[in-house]
């Protein structure tokens, strides 16, 4: 009955072992018609895979379907990284620390002891100018913009309306078909 546990304890421990072990080559082969892939390991230290890159083998040999699914994907990620948006600049920056907004049209005059005037830039503002809230210098302000979306290269095309913000587009349309409602409205007033 020892042997026997002693057998058993032994065969378990080299099984363990065996179990960890890294397999030294996997080789791939494509044997059916239907092209997959299959993936084997080999046992003896003479049987490696002789490509240099293993994406371009798998490539030749996947079917046309998922090369043109493949091709899709690289070029949607193309087009995500071409997508950049314009950024339009409201002539307003606002401080970070106390929130009061620097508004380019009104300068800070309205506030006790401003002495910046209406329609000044704030880049043309001097270099001590302190917030008049909180005393936080220039530096704390950061440019309040309104992004347009799209393609930034298409900003361009059309009759101007490529370069409209969000609200812009949204008036536009909703404006227009309240028109067309108030419109369609006034043909049943006339009779």
């Amino acid at each position: 009955m020892n042997n026997f546990i002693l057998l058993v304890i032994i065969a378990s421990v080299l099984s363990a072992s065996h179990a960890f072990t890294v397999p030294r080559n996997v080789a791939i082969s494509t044997s059916s018609p239907t092209s997959m892939i299959r993936l084997s390991m080999a046992e003896g230290k003479g049987e490696t895979a002789t490509s240099s890159d293993p994406m371009e083998d798998i490539m030749e040999e996947m079917d046309d379907a998922t090369r043109e699914q493949m091709e899709k994907q690289r070029r949607s990620q193309e087009l995500r990284e071409q997508e950049v948006f314009m950024k339009l600049s409201t002539g307003k920056h606002l401080c970070s620390n106390c929130d009061w907004e620097y508004d380019e049209t009104k300068g800070d005059a309205m506030m006790i002891g401003g002495m910046i005037k209406p329609d000044t830039k704030f880049d043309a503002m001097p270099s001590d100018w302190r917030c008049p809230v909180c005393r936080a210098s220039k530096d704390a302000f950061n440019e309040v913009v309104e992004e347009i979306p799209g393609f930034e290269v298409n900003q361009g095309y059309g009759f101007g309306t490529n370069s409209w913000t969000a609200g812009q587009k949204n008036l536009a349309v909703f404006g227009g078909l309240g028109a067309f409602f108030v419109l369609f409205l006034s043909g049943y007033a006339m009779s």
